[in-house]
């Protein structure tokens, strides 16, 4: 029998990350009465969409800043997914709340914003979609709020850390995954 150990955050998000984080409705509801605690020793903390709404609509998204992850459950809750996730850099550039999700795009481009720029005056104005340097990897999912997204990213060290500059990043083959099932009006609560 072989024993798997998590001697850390990151090896804990590995693991995650290995298992494609899918959970069926019916057993993520048990695990969710079996698990204890809410909280556990890493920081990570088991959230379900009744926590921020009342009704689950075209579904919910959830962004947890503390835990730097993003958690998906589909309008019919038979779709459940877990994903780390990259966050944004400093406090000042996470916003918190309500929104939605309001247009989806596979290899969106990338417009730095002036803040961005004003750090960074050698940042180029747009990079097109697909392109090796884009930030915003294989599939974007904007927000209400503007120049906010979840999206791919190719840099995937960036995942399980503060590395944006307000955005959520996923793997590729994540991001792939959710693209795939959240639908424009997915209801988002960042926190």
């Amino acid at each position: 029998m072989s024993t798997h150990r998590f001697d850390d955050r990151r090896s804990f998000l590995r693991g995650l990350a290995a298992t494609g984080a899918l959970l069926p409705a019916v057993a993520y509801g048990q695990a969710a009465t079996d698990m204890g605690p809410e909280r556990n020793q890493s920081s990570f903390r088991t959230r379900h969409w009744r926590d921020f709404y009342p009704t689950l609509g075209k579904g919910v998204l959830l962004a947890d800043v503390t835990s730097r992850a993003v958690h998906y459950w589909s309008g019919d809750e038979s779709v459940h997914f877990v994903f780390p996730c990259a966050i944004p850099m400093t406090e000042d550039l996470t916003r918190r709340g309500q929104t939605e999700i309001v247009r989806k795009m596979p290899n969106p481009p990338w417009t730095p914003t002036p803040s961005m720029r004003e750090k960074d005056p050698t940042l180029p104005q747009r990079v097109e979609g697909g392109a090796p340097e884009n930030p915003l990897g294989k599939f974007g999912l904007y927000l209400a709020w503007p120049a906010y997204l979840v999206h791919g990213t190719h840099d995937t060290r960036k995942i399980g850390r503060r590395s944006s500059s307000g955005c959520y990043g996923l793997y590729n083959e994540h991001v792939e995954q959710l693209y795939a099932v959240a639908e424009i009006g997915t209801q988002v609560t960042v926190f």
